[in-house]
């Protein structure tokens, strides 16, 4: 049993590494009672790897080239909270895939905000660079319009807390007709 037609079917979040998709995804999906999905924790159950370490022996296009498919995959199946890796708005096919079959929210994050979250994180790959908060800068300024242009919702993630984030998001859902009423 999906979502009624003239709902969205999928809510999907896009931003920089560390800008808190995973975190509000969950409390999100538990909040409309949908199945939460973090692309990446997806794609290392398939690989049986991380995703550090599939970067490091297989490099980033074959990486691409997976998250490509899972995207394909899960915004074309039942309804969800997906949360995609920070470089999935980087192929165009995802990018078309989050805008069309899905509600995309971009939580913005500056790139000195991630790198406060981020700073003592070994598990990101790109970040894993002499200067992380150069690279997040970099990340930002080639992805920022990429998000922007994939999403239908801009929300901000500098100071409220992880509950009103989720709180904010579900009631501009609900007032624009997208989504039914959420949870308590």
């Amino acid at each position: 049993m999906g979502a009624p037609s003239n709902l969205v079917a999928h809510v999907a979040f896009v931003g920089l590494p560390g800008s808190g998709k995973s975190t509000v995804g969950r409390q999100l999906a538990r909040r409309l009672g949908w199945p939460f999905l973090d692309t990446d924790h997806v794609i290392e159950k398939r690989i049986g790897l991380s995703i550090r370490a599939f970067f490091e022996r297989e490099g980033e296009e074959p990486f691409r080239d997976l998250e490509q498919a899972v995207i394909d995959e899960l915004t074309g199946g039942e309804p969800c909270v997906l949360s995609t890796g920070g470089g999935a708005v980087l192929r165009p096919a995802n990018r078309e895939h989050l805008k069309q079959r899905s509600h995309t929210i971009y939580l913005h994050s500056s790139p000195e905000d991630v790198f406060r979250r981020l700073r003592h994180d070994q598990n990101r790959p790109l970040l894993q660079v002499a200067d992380p908060l150069a690279r997040l800068r970099e990340l930002y300024a080639l992805r920022d319009p990429l998000y922007r242009e994939s999403a239908r919702l801009v929300v901000e993630t500098g100071r409220p807390s992880v509950p009103a984030l989720v709180h904010l998001i579900a009631s501009q859902l609900e007032t624009s007709g997208l989504m039914p009423a959420a949870r308590n």
